[in-house]
C-alpha cells in the first residue's frame, strides 16, 4: 500500500522552540522522507519514471533511514552521483531538515538520522492508541475502502483441528492490521454447511444415531455418523444412491432432512464459537455455502451468456487458453449432474460481496494448496465482471504454509488423526500453567489460570504469527512457550514487567501527570529506544501492505530486546524528578507500542505474571 505523510495538528516543545503548523511530526517519519524527496525531484526538474528513491530502514552505525535513488538516476543520466545528491540534499525541505540531519554515503547515498528533538516530539504526539490510530490510517490512501476478510472457514459437522489453525489466527490478524490502518473490515466465516457429504451423513444419521453419544459429543459422534456413511456408500451401490436421494430430500427443501441438516450446523458453529472465543476471534458475518444456493443459477446464466462457460462432458466449466497452465484445466462451475461446487458458490460469493457489501477488495486467507482454485477464480471473476460491467474488487489470496511436527510432516497424533483444536488449546494452557506455577507461585490460583490461559493460547497463536505466513514451520512446545527468544510468553512478560514499574513508584502510564517534568533524551540506551519506538509505524505498514502479521511480531520482539537494554543501563526509580519522568515516558510508549502490537496480531495482554 501506497502511504501519504500525514499532518499532526499537536503543537508540542521542541528543543526550546515551538513547532508550528509548518513543522509538524509526521507518524511515519520514512514515508516523509519519501515525500520530501519526490517534491525535490519536481523541484530540480528530475525525470519522475527514472528518479525514484526507495526509503528504507537504514543499518543503525549510519542512520536511521536510507535513500538509494540517486546513484541509478545519475548512471542513467550520466551526471556526476556525488554532485547530484549534493544538490538533493541542499533543495531538501526546511520541514525535513528541521526533522533529520542528512548525510552523502559513497556515490550518492542518503543517509537520515533523527534528531532528538523530533524523537521528543514524536513520543510526545504519538502518547495513546487514538492518536497511534489516527497517525496509521492518515498514512494510508485505502483508509476508507472496504475490504472482506475471508478466513477461518471450517466444514461443519466436524471438529476443527490443527489445520484450521493458520487462516483463523493470520485472518484474524490481518483484518485488525486493516482496521487499525483505517480500512472498514468485513469479517466473514465462509463456513463449508451445504454438499454432497450431507447426504451420507443423513443417511446414517437416520439409522444408526447413537442418541447418548449426541448429547455427550455430539460433533464427534456427527463425525462418526459421516465414517459410517462414507465407508457404507463406498461398499454397496445401493446405499450410495440412497445418500444421493437423502442430498435431493435435502436441496428440495425436506422439512425432515433441513431440521437433521440444521441441528447439525447448530452443533458446529457452537463449538467453532467456543474455539473462537479462546482466540479472541469475532465475525461480522457467517454466510456459509448454503446461503448460495439459490444464487448459483444467476453465475450459470451470466457466464453462459457471456460466452465465457461451455458444456464440457455434461459439466458447465470455464476455459482459460490464454493461461499456460489453465489451458488443459478447465474452472468447472457446475457438475455434470447439475450440482454446484465450490467454484459455483465462490463466484455468487464474490458478485454478493461485490454488492451487498461494496467491496473494494476480498482477502482470501486459505492454504497455498488453493493456489490453483483461487487463481482459476479471479481470472473467471475479472472476465466475469468485464462482460457485465461491473467493477471487480481488488481480489488477492493471501496464502499460507503447513504447521509441521518435529518429524517436518504435517502435525498429526501418533495414530495419523488431526489434532483436534480444542485439545492442542487445552495442551498449551496446561503447559503454561506449569511455567506459571513454577515463576508466580505466590500469585492467587485464580490469576495463575487467567495467566496460564492467556500465556498458552497466545503462545500458539504468536507461534504462528512470528513466521513469514507463505512458509511451513514446525510446531515446537519446548520454543513455543519459553520465556526465551521470539515468543509470545516473553513479549507478555515485557509488557507486565513495565506495569510492574509503575505500580511499584504508583504511577500510571495513562497519565500524562507522570511526564510533565521529563528532560531532553540524554543517555545512549534512552535515544536507542526512542529510535526504535519512532520505527512503529514503519513496521505496521510493513505488515499491512504485504498483509504479513510476522513483520510487526519481529518489530515487537526487538523492541523488547531493546526495551530489556535500556532498563539495564538506566535506572528507573532514581531521585531526580526530571530524569525519573523522563524515563518512565519511554516505559510507557513501549507499553503502548508492545500492547498495541500484540492486540493488533490478536493476543491478550496481562498486567502481572
Amino acid at each position: 500500500m501506497s502511504r501519504n505523510v500525514p499532518r499532526n495538528p499537536r503543537l508540542r516543545a521542541w528543543g526550546g522552540h515551538p513547532l508550528s503548523e509548518k513543522m509538524p511530526v509526521p507518524f511515519n517519519f520514512a514515508t516523509a522522507i519519501a515525500t520530501a524527496l519526490n517534491e525535490v525531484a519536481t523541484k530540480l526538474e528530475l525525470d519522475s519514471t527514472i528518479f525514484a528513491p526507495e526509503v528504507r530502514m537504514a543499518d543503525p552505525r549510519h542512520g536511521d533511514f536510507q535513500a538509494n535513488g540517486v546513484l541509478p538516476y545519475a548512471k542513467r543520466t550520466k551526471q556526476n552521483p556525488r554532485a547530484l545528491a549534493e544538490k538533493v540534499v541542499a533543495a531538501l525541505p526546511d520541514d525535513l531538515t528541521a526533522l533529520c540531519d542528512v548525510q552523502i554515503a559513497g556515490p550518492g547515498f542518503l543517509n537520515f538520522t533523527l534528531k532528538e528533538p523530533a524523537l521528543d516530539a514524536w513520543l510526545t504526539a504519538y502518547a495513546d492508541e487514538t492518536a497511534l490510530r489516527d497517525g496509521a490510517k492518515s498514512a494510508q490512501p485505502e483508509a476508507d475502502q472496504v475490504y472482506v476478510v475471508d478466513y477461518s472457514a471450517p466444514n461443519t459437522a466436524k471438529q476443527m483441528h490443527v489445520g484450521h489453525l493458520r487462516s483463523a489466527v493470520i485472518g484474524e490478524a490481518i483484518a485488525r492490521l486493516l482496521d487499525f490502518s483505517g480500512a472498514k473490515v468485513i469479517r466473514d466465516n465462509h463456513i463449508g454447511d451445504w454438499g454432497t457429504g450431507f447426504g451420507k451423513l443423513i443417511w446414517a444419521y437416520k439409522r444408526q444415531l447413537d442418541a447418548d453419544a449426541l448429547a455427550s459429543d455430539p460433533l464427534e459422534e456427527f463425525e462418526r455418523l459421516y465414517k459410517v456413511g462414507n465407508k457404507a456408500a463406498d461398499e454397496d451401490e445401493t446405499v450410495l444412491q440412497d445418500a444421493r436421494q437423502e442430498l435431493v430430500k435435502l436441496q428440495s427443501g425436506d422439512p425432515e432432512n433441513i431440521a437433521i441438516w440444521q441441528r447439525i450446523n447448530d452443533v458446529s458453529l457452537d463449538a467453532f464459537q467456543k474455539i473462537y472465543d479462546q482466540l479472541g476471534i469475532n465475525f461480522d458475518h457467517t454466510l456459509g455455502e448454503s446461503f448460495y444456493n439459490d444464487k448459483v443459477e444467476q453465475v450459470y446464466t451470466e457466464l453462459t451468456e457471456t460466452g465465457l462457460a461451455e458444456e464440457s462432458q455434461g459439466a458447465l466449466v470455464v476455459f482459460h487458453a490464454e493461461h499456460p497452465r489453465f489451458k488443459a484445466q478447465p474452472f468447472m462451475i457446475r457438475k455434470s449432474d447439475g450440482a454446484a461446487n465450490y467454484a459455483s458458490t465462490d463466484l455468487a460469493t464474490l458478485l454478493y460481496r461485490r454488492e451487498h457489501f461494496d467491496a473494494d477488495a476480498a482477502i482470501y486467507v486459505i492454504d497455498s494448496r488453493q493456489g490453483d482454485h483461487c487463481q482459476q477464480l479471479f481470472l473467471t471473476a475479472a472476465k466475469w465482471f468485464e462482460k457485465t460491467n461491473r467493477k471487480l474488487p481488488r481480489l488477492e489470496h493471501t496464502s499460507f504454509g503447513t504447521v509441521l511436527g518435529e518429524n517436518n510432516k504435517p502435525l498429526k497424533t501418533r495414530s495419523g488423526e488431526n489434532i483436534k483444536l480444542r485439545e492442542l488449546l487445552h495442551e498449551a494452557t496446561e503447559r503454561a500453567a506449569a511455567l506459571v506455577a513454577e515463576k508466580s507461585a505466590q500469585l492467587p490460583a485464580e490469576e495463575q489460570a487467567e495467566i496460564a490461559r492467556v500465556v498458552g493460547v497466545g503462545s500458539v497463536q504468536y507461534a504462528d504469527l512470528c513466521q513469514n505466513r507463505s512458509t511451513d514451520y514446525v510446531f515446537s512446545w519446548d520454543k513455543m512457550i519459553s520465556l526465551e527468544g521470539n515468543t509470545a510468553a516473553y513479549l507478555l512478560y515485557a509488557v507486565a514487567r513495565i506495569r510492574s514499574i509503575f505500580r511499584k513508584l504508583e504511577q500510571s502510564p495513562d497519565s500524562s501527570a507522570a511526564f510533565e517534568a521529563a528532560t531532553a533524551l540524554e543517555t545512549p540506551t534512552e535515544i536507542a529506544l526512542a529510535r526504535k519506538l519512532t520505527k512503529f509505524p514503519e513496521a505496521l505498514a510493513s505488515a499491512v501492505g504485504p498483509l504479513r502479521p510476522h513483520v510487526l511480531c519481529l518489530f515487537l520482539f526487538e523492541l523488547a530486546g531493546e526495551f530489556s537494554g535500556f532498563y539495564a543501563a538506566d535506572k528507573v526509580a532514581v531521585d531526580d524528578p526530571a530524569v525519573q519522568a523522563r524515563r518512565l515516558r519511554l516505559c510507557a510508549r513501549t507499553l503502548l507500542i508492545l500492547e498495541t502490537g500484540l492486540h493488533l496480531l490478536g493476543l491478550r495482554t496481562l498486567t502481572r505474571m
